[in-house]
């Protein structure tokens, strides 16, 4: 099999990419309309307007196309092989000794150009984008003095109080509410003229229904002349931040490049913290070329099957149907990963090796 493109492969290629790009404009599409309509509820909180739910829409639309690329990919390919099964050219290529395999492989050269601008996207346009987004709606609707820092962590503001915290997440407590971690805390507290009164570090700033709390804490007070240090193991903090829009201004894992993951996974880890969720991202950014592929390459074979027996339509409802199995078992995988603390490589690693040996076995048997 040569490995030169030839214009049969051209012609294939185009094809799909064609119907790809408009499978995923219509997706798009449609999942930004709903995305807008489901935004129309935060419409009147503090300052937030219809123009910051479509400027909010509008950032996370990069997100979005990365999350739906695989299933776009997918339905595409079905449709551009059905178009040319339906016009029997795909008949006329197995005629002059164009295999099937060779068919397989334009359509995955033709995908990996996509995939690998989508990979490009999820590790600089989409991250930058949907922090965009997230700070623009945590601002208008909390109006409250407070940025997200690419590398310092968040950052907010109480009058002379000027909060810093690396990470946070929020957690489930035992009656079902949830509450608001804070880690590696600090609160930078200035004097009428400017300068720094008091340093305080904690630990963990943790915010439930009894307030705020700070755990661990060592406190600096700067005097004319002489610092003083105090430590406690745990005080309350009397601040009305609200624990909504800090929480709303953290960076989450999907927000973040595979650099700055890894380098959040590592401090995590130094430090004791959950880094589960951060690692099922980052394995995740690794494996997605690999998983479109699979994904597509399993379901090519439902393609050629419409040209011998059944209908288009009942091909690409059974091509999406593998897909959508695909990405179940994806989501399984990776959250029994989670819940059973093994690899999050195997997982991700099982679900596309079963695929490819799936796609093999329809292809010999369609033969």
């Amino acid at each position: 099999m040569r490995l030169m493109p030839r214009i049969h492969d051209l012609y294939i290629g185009r094809t799909v990419l064609l119907t790809v790009a408009v499978v995923w404009m219509v997706l798009l599409g449609l999942d930004a309309i709903l995305a807008l309509s489901g935004e129309a509820k935060n419409i009147g909180q503090g300052s937030y307007t219809f123009g910051h739910a479509i400027a909010w829409t509008a950032y996370t639309l990069p997100r979005r196309a990365y999350t739906l690329f695989p299933m776009a990919a997918v339905i595409g390919a079905l449709m551009g092989l059905g178009q040319l099964a339906a016009t029997s050219e795909l008949t006329a290529l197995r005629a002059v000794g164009v295999s099937r395999r060779r068919i397989a492989i334009s359509v995955a050269i033709a995908l990996s150009l996509l995939t690998a601008v989508m990979v490009i996207n999820g590790e600089t346009l989409s991250p930058w984008a949907q922090n965009r987004a997230d700070a623009l709606r945590s601002s208008a609707r909390y109006e409250t003095d407070m940025a997200m820092a690419r590398y310092s962590g968040l950052w907010a503001r109480e009058g002379d109080t000027f909060l810093n915290a690396q990470t946070g997440e929020e957690q489930l407590t035992e009656d079902g509410a949830t509450r608001l971690v804070l880690h590696d805390v600090r609160l930078y507290e200035l004097d009428a003229a400017g300068r720094l009164a008091t340093l305080t570090y904690a630990v963990t700033a943790r915010h439930d229904a009894g307030g705020w709390v700070l755990e661990k804490v060592r406190r600096d007070r700067f005097a004319e002349r002489v610092v003083t240090r105090t430590t406690v193991e745990s005080e309350p903090w009397n601040s009305q931040l609200d624990a909504a829009a800090l929480a709303a201004g953290l960076a989450k894992p999907r927000n973040l490049s595979a650099a700055e993951l890894r380098t959040s996974i590592e401090y995590r880890k130094r430090n004791g913290l959950d880094a589960r969720d951060y690692e099922d991202t980052y394995w995740g950014r690794w494996f997605y070329p690999l998983n479109v592929l699979a994904l597509c390459l399993a379901a090519v074979p439902f393609a050629f099957g419409s040209l011998r027996s059944g209908g288009m339509g009942k091909r690409l409802f059974m091509g999406m149907l593998f897909a959508l199995g695909f990405l179940l078992l994806q989501m399984f995988f990776s959250r029994m990963a989670g819940a059973l603390k093994f690899d999050y490589r195997i997982a991700y690693a099982l679900p596309p090796i079963l695929m490819l040996l799936i796609s093999r076995w329809l292809f010999h048997r369609r033969r």
